[in-house]
């Protein structure tokens, strides 16, 4: 089994087949039976598939994203800070947000295809597919299904879509947000008061091979 240690540098790419639509750097904090937790920080370097013109997937009808020619564009991340748990052999990660104040503000429940983890020489990564529709939990635990407009749209275009079972994304949404309710692991505080380590440094620009092809189970 593909194992991290606290601090590594890490590559977290999603791709749709084989091609590379989305990659971030991240360090780990923890790896254990429990999962792999990740943290990524504000500013660092990434990559992500956007059109010619230099819109996103987001920009645009889905319909209309079809038609383009994309390009894998390097730039800098600027999603706010967040820790990741990518359990083993699941079809979700879960992501914690917290405001520029330290204050814990929810979790997100990312649905994907389960992670493939790989190490390569100096290089790490997880290499997984998102699938679109997610789920917004506050810190009450109240919970709602986000992106649920944009699951449907690309659902109408069969041919070019990567979800190939929706009702099992569903499912696998419905099933986390059982343990939401009950305030089961992870959603029972763990973690909501995490601080990563103030000595971490972060690369200026992506390493070499961060573009070598998707690792399949």
């Amino acid at each position: 089994m593909t194992t991290f240690e606290p601090g590594q540098l890490v590559l977290h790419r999603g791709f749709v087949a084989e091609r590379l639509v989305f990659l971030k750097v991240g360090r780990v904090v923890g790896h254990d039976e429990r999962g792999l937790r990740l943290w990524f920080a504000y500013g660092t370097p990434m990559a992500i598939s956007l059109a010619e013109d230099g819109q996103g997937i987001r920009d645009m009808p889905f319909a209309d994203w079809i038609t383009q020619r994309e390009e894998l564009t390097v730039g800098v991340r600027r999603a706010p800070d967040m820790l990741m748990l990518v359990p083993p052999g699941t079809a979700h990660s879960v992501w914690w947000f917290w405001d520029l104040r330290r204050a814990f503000y929810g979790w997100y429940i990312n649905l994907e295809e389960p992670s493939v983890l790989w190490r390569d020489g100096d290089l790490a990564g997880v290499d997984t597919t998102d699938q679109d529709l997610d789920v917004w939990v506050y810190p009450d635990r109240s919970w709602e299904w986000k992106d649920e407009d944009e699951f449907e749209e690309r659902l109408a275009h069969p041919d070019h879509y990567w979800v190939a079972d929706p009702d099992a994304v569903r499912a696998e949404g419905r099933r986390m947000t059982e343990l939401v309710e009950r305030a089961a692991f992870p959603f029972d505080g763990t973690w909501c008061d995490y601080a990563p380590d103030p000595t971490w440094t972060w690369p200026t620009s992506l390493p070499d091979g961060w573009d070598r092809p998707r690792y399949s189970r």
